[in-house]
């Protein structure tokens, strides 16, 4: 037992929640450990402002809802965050809170008032995603006399075949691709979960192209940078740019067109679902763990829904008109 006195240091408990509870005890995957890295470092920067102290020699006192509440304020009202974004970091701050309750049981009053902040409802965007003549057009784009022409081409017919995350892609190294027989590419995906993904004949032969490249035939990495290393979100993001802005000559509808890596996955499953791809099937090909995400992409055709009104003939029934019976009625209706 600590004295009374005695507050608990900050520091020990997050050392030891990354390396015990994430590291050794979960084996959470790279992208989790990185996403909760950044949100304490965010976290303990705003904390070491507001109380005037070094971030090592926070208490566990500190770490209370007050506190937690101003620094959610403080990524959406200074930086600038969406509720997304401040959600995200919300769950990382639970997870550690869940851990502080195990360590330190005499804290969990705090706790449970920490864990109780609730995550901030947002409104759900209809997914965007591109038509096939756009996809083509950004496909033929990159310059293939160049090594990153060859690249980018080889990194975006992936992207649109398998309809995988840019994380997934960029972290591909040349035993995750079979070209042989059956050509596929196997991801590491969310939760560590393995998927393997066919591939069309010509992106098979465009990786084929690539891997026998002189330049990058010794590279283990699958799509690295100049500079030997493996490309980064950023990195590949600026392609992106760059091959929409040179598709946009030919295909005008894509001018002004903010399109991300993550708007290729979802082309990739509208383009699946509208030529009679079962959900399920989708699911499986975007490494989907609930099949309620896959079907945001029925909520996104707006093809699908104008055939199937089509079908339905409309009412011919008169409209009338309500009116409230009484003033306290009238006053709800009014809100």
């Amino acid at each position: 037992m600590k004295p009374a006195h005695e507050a608990t240091s900050l520091a020990p408990l997050v050392r030891r929640f990354f390396l015990d509870r994430l590291v050794s005890q979960k084996n959470a995957s790279s992208a989790t450990i990185a996403s909760y890295r950044d949100t304490f470092r965010l976290w303990l920067r705003f904390a070491g402002q507001r109380l005037g102290r070094p971030p090592t020699s926070l208490v566990l006192d500190d770490f209370d809802a007050p506190l937690i509440l101003g620094f959610l304020d403080h990524l959406e009202q200074d930086r600038g965050n969406t509720s997304r974004s401040r959600n995200l970091r919300l769950a990382a701050i639970r997870s550690f809170a869940h851990y502080v309750a195990y360590e330190e049981p005499t804290a969990m009053p705090a706790l449970q008032r920490i864990l109780a902040i609730p995550t901030k409802r947002h409104p759900t965007r209809v997914l965007g995603f591109l038509s096939r003549e756009e996809m083509q057009a950004v496909l033929e784009s990159p310059d293939r006399s160049t090594w990153s022409g060859r690249r980018d081409r080889a990194l975006l017919m992936t992207l649109y075949n398998t309809g995988g995350r840019i994380s997934e892609a960029l972290a591909l190294n040349r035993t995750h691709v079979q070209l042989d027989r059956a050509p596929h590419v196997t991801f590491l995906g969310k939760g560590r979960k393995e998927r393997t993904v066919p591939l069309w004949p010509e992106t098979a032969r465009t990786l084929k192209d690539w891997m026998g490249n002189s330049d990058t035939a010794l590279t283990e990495m699958l799509f690295p940078n100049r500079r030997g290393g493996r490309l980064s979100r950023s990195g590949a993001a600026k392609r992106l740019a760059i091959a929409v802005q040179m598709a946009s000559l030919p295909c005008p509808s894509l001018r002004g067109r903010q399109v991300s890596p993550h708007t290729i996955r979802h082309t990739t499953a509208m383009h699946l679902l509208q030529s009679g791809t079962d959900l399920a099937v989708i699911a499986i090909w975007l490494g989907h763990e609930s099949p309620t995400t896959t079907h945001a992409y029925l909520e996104a055709d707006l093809a699908m829904k104008e055939r199937a009104l089509a079908g339905i003939d409309p009412p011919h029934a008169g409209s009338l008109r309500y009116r409230p019976s009484d003033r306290l009625l009238a006053f709800l209706d009014g809100l």
